[in-house]
């Protein structure tokens, strides 16, 4: 029967307590929605300028990036942008954070205070992460003795900036501070020589209520372990699964997900908020490296995390937050891991779209950077008039300080036959250094031309045109000496 007109409907108080609960499920299940963002990396010879990275970023709705230092023109550029950003301290820093609480003060007064946003303008600063992977076990004792002190320091500075509640202090965590000697999640827990200071930042972190980052690597893990096949890494359910204590796991992400969760548990950490700072998967420098298997990863992973399945063991429970890495390639990696190390780009040096990619909005074409500055359409190549009994030796050379990792066995350009990958190093040299006429002499075996040389699957490339490079390259000295400056000032009272 429909009520009098203007009167009121009543509900049953067994209903009002089910409309309560309801919309409580709603709320809850609503608070936990992950985001999806990137990391930026500059490891490179010739980074694209800031500017055109976030017209990048701002074209592809991407609104999370996480950064590896405080370079102050990749800051300014990302003032008034609306884009959440985490800035990286590097590891070479830690020590003398530790060691000096001015220097802390010094850094976030030079690289927080003067950017953050303050009513809509500045930068939007999320997480400072204190490190890259300061605990990886093939850096010993270089880093991770500095951390707790570091991070320590950087909390005390933002308070005394009165930005501890705007800007939360993590540490990005390699996947190997977790081990499990029979490779099951259920017997993980952290490196013994770790155990102590795990302790003591999961406190830290659970006090200030901050996340614990955490990388996942599936491609590293099928390129180093025999037992992992490429469908289990790439969320293929007709993978063979692996059966812990009646879990069944049928990733690799996880299978690593859960080895972290349960590692934290064994020490008293069960409900920690996960962010994973690194997953991706690389195109080029190896077996499996290809965008095509890219493509298919990532749209696996971010399909996982929108099922919101959650993991074997923290069923229906997904990350706060996923950072891809990486938006762009960068030549100047360290690549002791493997050469592909150089290719975890989504969008290749130049900013060009390796593969369709779902950034929130559905699998789609990704859109390129416009308006690129490229050098001249020159190309170096070896001679084949000349002796080249002595080119090989002298291609390896070129190699040693070029980017020759699409060659390696497995890469896009490794089919391509002698002298054609002569040439392919040549020029690689000669445009990493700005196709100044004496890069490509090489003994009098190179030749400039302006024929493009590049085969289907092997792209020669024609560098960047910018001043960015050569600025990135000084950075860190000025961030040094700036800080020694602002030392100075604050021991002024300024």
């Amino acid at each position: 029967m429909a009520p009098k007109q203007g009167g009121s409907l009543k509900f049953s108080p067994t209903l009002c307590v089910c409309l309560v609960l309801t919309l409580l499920a709603i709320l809850q299940s609503d608070s936990r929605v992950q985001a999806v963002g990137v990391n930026w990396g500059t490891t490179a010879s010739h980074p694209l300028p800031p500017p055109k990275v976030v017209e990048l970023l701002k074209s592809n709705n991407i609104s999370k990036v996480k950064l590896f230092d405080a370079d102050p023109v990749v800051l300014q550029a990302l003032s008034g942008s609306n884009i959440d950003v985490t800035i990286g301290i590097p590891n070479s820093m830690l020590k003398s954070l530790n060691s000096s609480l001015k220097v802390a003060e010094a850094w976030v007064h030079d690289n927080l205070t003067r950017y953050l946003a303050n009513g809509g303008g500045g930068v939007r600063i999320e997480y400072i992460a204190i490190g890259d992977e300061p605990f990886l076990k093939s850096y010993g004792d270089q880093f991770h003795p500095y951390v707790i002190g570091a991070t320590t320091a950087i909390q005390t500075a933002l308070i005394k900036a009165k930005l501890v509640d705007k800007v939360k202090v993590v540490v990005p965590c390699s996947f190997d501070v977790v081990q499990s000697e029979s490779n099951l999640p259920s017997k993980a827990h952290f490196r013994p020589d770790l155990n102590r200071t795990m302790i003591q930042l999961l406190t830290f972190l659970s006090k200030h209520h901050s996340p614990f980052f955490i990388n996942i690597n599936p491609f590293l893990s099928l390129h180093q372990n025999k037992n992992i096949s490429l469908n289990f890494a790439l969320f293929k359910g007709h993978a063979h699964p692996i059966n812990d204590s009646h879990r069944i796991y049928k990733n690799v992400f996880d299978l690593s997900y859960d080895s972290f969760i349960i590692a934290l548990s064994t020490i008293g950490f069960p409900q920690m908020d996960i962010v994973i700072g690194k997953i991706g998967w690389p195109t080029d420098g190896a077996a499996n490296a290809t965008s095509a298997i890219a493509e298919t990863f990532m749209k696996d992973l971010v399909d996982h995390l929108h099922s919101k399945t959650g993991t074997p063991f923290r069923p229906k429970e997904i990350p706060l937050e996923v950072y891809i890495f990486s938006l762009l390639d960068e030549d100047k990696r360290n690549i002791a891991t493997g050469n592909f190390e150089r290719h975890w780009g989504i969008f290749t040096f130049d900013g060009q779209a390796k593969y369709r990619v779902d950034f929130g909005q559905g699998l789609r074409n990704a859109v390129n950077v416009q308006n690129v500055d490229y050098l001249s359409s020159k190309w170096c190549v070896v001679n084949n008039n000349k002796d080249l009994s002595n080119a090989t030796a002298i291609s390896l050379e070129a190699c040693s300080s070029a980017d020759c990792s699409s060659l390696s066995p497995g890469g896009s350009c490794s089919n391509i036959i002698w002298p054609t990958n002569i040439s392919y190093a040549f020029n690689s040299f000669y445009q990493q250094n700005d196709q100044r006429v004496d890069s490509c002499n090489f003994s009098g075996l190179g030749l400039i031309t302006t024929v493009d040389p590049s085969l289907e699957s092997c792209r020669f490339s024609v560098g960047l045109r910018n001043s960015f490079s050569s600025s990135l390259h000084r950075g860190w000295w000025v961030v040094l000496i700036i800080a020694g400056l602002s030392v100075s000032l604050l021991d002024a009272g300024c």
